[in-house]
């Protein structure tokens, strides 16, 4: 394994440790050398790659964006049909939040007002959301006079308190909870002839998707040498 090999690894394996870290005890009660003791490796690797715990609070959210526009991205692919491309996406997003600790951390993190958490997740899944209901109305998928805005917002609301509640009682991230929104919404937005054919349960064309995510390895600047990892 290279040096830069390895300084991608150690890097993501910061990551995960910091998410695991900041969901147990909280941004502000987090510290440095916990996070360095979960990925293994000593207080200076960690500081090799990020300069305070803020830089690091910020690289567990852009994961945690990326993880999202690729699960987004991977729905998108298993389905014609935009409006079950936003059920499928809603319902892989909870998935994600009960399955994948970076993910979580990362929702917490951008929504929670911390200052050293940008972007803001739930800002970008309400764009995407809006995004899938455009594609909608482009196809006329949507009943005539059903805001986008409104029901964009709602939506997000509804995920957005799922993710909320989730985190002290994980079953408001099953499925059948998602599910019961959209057979409320469904024949309130979608046009005659489309809602018959949208499944609220959601229609698992993003199966891949919902495999644990991998890395993505970031390299450090060419020349860069990461310090050893700690031997115990």
């Amino acid at each position: 394994m290279t040096k830069q090999e390895r300084a991608a690894r150690t890097r993501q394996a910061l990551i995960r440790s910091a998410a695991a870290v900041f969901e147990q005890h909280g941004y502000a009660q987090a510290r440095l050398a916990q996070i360095s003791f979960g990925a293994g490796v000593s207080t200076g690797a960690l500081h090799f790659h990020f300069d305070n715990k803020a830089a690091v609070a910020q690289a567990v959210v852009a994961e945690a964006s990326r993880r999202l526009r690729e699960l987004s991205a991977a729905v998108r692919r298993g389905t014609d049909n935009a409006l079950q491309a936003l059920v499928d996406t809603s319902h892989a997003l909870l998935e994600r939040l009960r399955d994948d600790p970076v993910s979580r951390a990362g929702f917490r993190l951008s929504c929670d007002g911390d200052e050293a958490a940008v972007p803001d997740l739930r800002l970008e899944w309400h764009q995407r959301v809006r995004e899938l209901l455009d594609e909608a109305a482009a196809t006329g998928a949507l009943a005539e006079g059903v805001s986008r805005e409104d029901t964009a917002a709602a939506t997000v609301a509804v995920t957005a308190g799922f993710e909320a509640l989730g985190r002290n009682d994980p079953a408001w991230l099953a499925p059948p909870m998602l599910t019961g929104f959209w057979n409320l919404l469904l024949p309130r937005i979608a046009a005659a002839e489309t809602v018959a054919h949208v499944d609220p349960s959601g229609a698992r064309a993003a199966e891949p998707a919902l495999r644990a995510p991998g890395p993505a390895l970031a390299r450090p600047a060419r020349g860069a040498v990461e310090p050893a990892a700690r031997v115990n």
